[in-house]
């Protein structure tokens, strides 16, 4: 219990610490502004995402703030209603990819046995195919849905969690209270839950916006390509994609959700770097 504890009041140490810098705080203000959009900007939608208003491709003007999309919805409607799917969609590939890699890295780091090496060949193996190829091959065999799209982005993105998981739980489970707590004989779950996973809760956490971010990289570029969200669906990656053919007379139709998805990242991004800093200085001064 009081592993816990004081993995938790440093915890909170750390992230106050994120707020006390620039780039925490920026970064903490644009992830809050992508946010609401993302999950909010459907109820402020001045029209429909699907509604065809006007002539394709027009410029700002005539009650549309971002002009109209290629075949002529209103952009600004779609802008709001087009971050949920890619933040629904990496937050849940992100939480899929912790909890297969994740444990994978904590049974291998862990297990000190055969167990190992056994299971991190199988994700050398995995981590050498190229992400595009294997997200490519999965949509290929299994189509184009929202569920297909979560397990590819996870499986790309499972291998480096499980190896950064195991590096840490190697480090942690040499320490002496743990060596102390398996001399008492507590049960494997037991060390798992109180003894290591608190003390890598700092390095799974910083590990988590970059493997975030990445999730919504991918995603976004699958759906840029067209093989992942498919129209009329608003989706800001697919938004860029579909728009590209009227780029010279409404810009803003591309220009707009390229520059919400730049912002999430940069957020997520900044966030996390802060987080790292602090955590570092954190573990320096114990």
């Amino acid at each position: 219990m009081s592993t816990v504890a004081h993995s938790f009041r440093g915890s909170r140490t750390v992230i106050s610490g994120v707020l006390r810098t620039n780039g925490g705080r920026i970064g903490l203000g644009l992830l809050v502004i992508t946010f609401f959009i993302a999950l909010f900007g459907g109820f402020f939608a001045p029209y429909s995402p699907y509604e065809t208003l006007g002539v394709p491709g027009a410029p700002p003007g005539n009650g549309h703030l971002l002009g109209l999309d290629f075949i002529g919805r209103d952009v600004f409607s779609r802008l709001l209603y087009g971050g949920r799917s890619t933040l629904v969609l990496a937050g849940l590939a992100t939480i899929l990819t912790y909890s297969v890699g994740g444990l994978i890295g904590l049974v291998a780091g862990f297990s000190r046995s055969k167990i190992d090496p056994i299971l991190m060949r199988s994700v050398d193996i995995l981590l050498s195919v190229p992400a595009l190829l294997v997200i490519l091959l999965l949509v290929t065999g299994f189509g184009s849905g929202s569920l297909v799209l979560v397990l590819a982005t996870s499986l790309v993105l499972m291998p480096g969690v499980a190896r950064i998981v195991r590096s840490a739980t190697l480090e942690v489970s040499t320490r002496g209270y743990v060596e102390a707590a398996i001399a008492r004989g507590e049960p494997t779950r037991a060390l798992l839950l109180r003894e290591v996973l608190p003390n890598i809760s700092g390095i799974v956490t910083a590990d988590l916006g970059l493997r975030f971010s990445w999730s919504i990289i991918l995603i976004a570029s699958v759906n840029f390509l067209g093989i992942g969200i498919q129209p009329p669906t608003p989706d800001w990656g697919l938004m860029i994609s579909e728009n590209r053919v009227v780029i010279g007379s409404n810009p803003f139709a591309i220009v707009a959700p390229s520059v919400v998805l730049a912002m999430l990242i940069i957020a997520v991004n900044l966030v996390g770097d802060a987080y790292v800093r602090q955590l570092d200085r954190s573990s320096g001064s114990e």
